[in-house]
């Protein structure tokens, strides 16, 4: 197992899986996902997680991260956004779901400090999580495109940094030990 005390966490937004609501069902999983890749890290002097603070993914991992502090206290999550005010458009839920995460965060900022411009924001963002994490854990599965494709194609062009991708299968694997707890007594 490796070690390391920066990782960068990216993934699909909700739109991209077809979820319309922080509290689906599926939400539940992907957070499972993010645990089952998470703890083995936190339990070997994982120190910091870096996102975006983007919806989806990104959000659910903090929230992982919010669950797995009880346990691991020093354990921090970072919010770097690639510009300022990037929840404006957003609707009030996805508003207030984003501020509940920055309120628990250990650090928030921003890769550009001004509001959107234009979309190498996105790109300044990404070159700055690679260039400031030890590995990078995607929600992402190549055979299915969306928004992480360019942090991932990014990310492999750069020698020895390591990419850990959570794809579908794995999330149906996620599904089925979960299932699988259910009916054991």
């Amino acid at each position: 197992m490796p070690t390391y005390k920066v990782i960068a966490i990216s993934g699909y937004k909700p739109f991209e899986l077809g979820i319309f609501q922080k509290d689906h069902p599926s939400a539940a999983f992907i957070k499972a996902a993010f645990k089952k890749e998470i703890l083995p890290l936190a339990e070997t002097g994982l120190e910091w997680i870096l996102i975006s603070g983007q919806l989806g993914a990104e959000l659910w991992a903090a929230e992982t991260v919010f669950e797995l502090q009880e346990d691991f206290p020093e354990l921090k999550l970072a919010v770097i956004t690639p510009f300022l005010e990037q929840e404006e458009k957003w609707n009030e839920k996805n508003k207030e779901w984003y501020e509940s995460i920055l309120i628990s965060a250990d650090f928030v900022d921003s890769v550009t400090k001004k509001k959107y411009e234009n979309p190498a924001q996105f790109k300044l963002k990404n070159q700055f999580f690679i260039h400031k994490s030890d590995a990078l854990l995607l929600l992402y599965d190549p055979e299915k495109e969306g928004s992480p494709r360019f942090l991932y194609e990014m990310a492999q062009q750069v020698d020895g940094y390591p990419v850990t991708l959570i794809t579908f299968y794995d999330l149906q694997q996620i599904v089925e030990e979960e299932q699988l707890k259910k009916y054991e007594f």
